[in-house]
C-alpha cells in the first residue's frame, strides 16, 4: 500500500516520526493505539492491514466496556514501523505534539467488508471482540466510523 498521503504531510529533517516500514518478524497482525497529545487530546488506533497502519483518529479515550460508541475519522496510512513510536512532533509540523502509546498487542479478523471490521484484540487495555462501522457523520461523512466495544 502506498505511503504518499503519510509522507506528503510531514518534513523527515524536522520530525522523528519513522518514515519508512521495517520488515515484521511475526506473522500475528499487530495493533497500536496512541494516545496524541495534538493541538486537541484523542487517540490513534492503528491496525495492520496490507503491510501498512491503518489509521483511525478518536477523539475520545477507547472503548473499554460493552455500548460504548467511539467516534473514529479515518486517516492516512502510517508505516508498520510507526507501531512503535512514541515522542514529540515537533512545533510546526503536521501532529506537532506528544505521542505515547497507550496500548498495543495483536488482533484477529472475525469479520471484514467495507462497512463493517469486526475484531478480536490482544492487548493489556483492549482485550476481546470490537467492531469498527462505517457511518455517516460528520464533516468528512466518508471517512466516519463508529468503533465499540461488542
Amino acid at each position: 500500500m502506498s505511503l504518499t498521503q503519510y509522507k506528503k504531510k510531514r518534513n523527515f529533517e524536522k520530525t522523528p516520526e519513522p518514515k519508512k516500514s521495517e520488515k515484521k518478524k511475526s506473522k500475528e497482525k499487530i495493533f497500536v493505539v496512541h494516545e496524541h497529545h495534538a493541538s486537541h487530546l484523542h487517540w490513534d488506533l492503528r491496525l495492520e492491514m496490507n503491510r501498512v497502519l491503518k489509521s483511525w483518529a478518536v477523539p475520545k479515550t477507547p472503548p473499554t466496556a460493552k455500548g460504548t460508541k467511539r467516534l473514529a475519522i479515518q486517516v492516512e496510512d502510517h508505516p508498520l514501523s510507526y507501531a512503535n513510536f512514541e515522542g514529540t512532533i515537533p512545533e510546526g509540523n503536521y501532529g506537532a505534539g506528544k505521542v505515547e502509546i497507550w496500548d498495543n498487542g495483536t488482533y484477529e479478523i472475525i469479520e471484514k467488508d467495507s462497512k463493517k471490521i469486526e475484531i478480536n484484540f490482544h492487548g493489556k487495555k483492549l482485550k476481546g471482540n470490537y467492531v469498527l462501522v462505517k457511518t455517516h457523520y460528520g464533516n468528512k461523512p466518508e471517512k466516519s466510523w463508529l468503533w465499540m466495544k461488542v
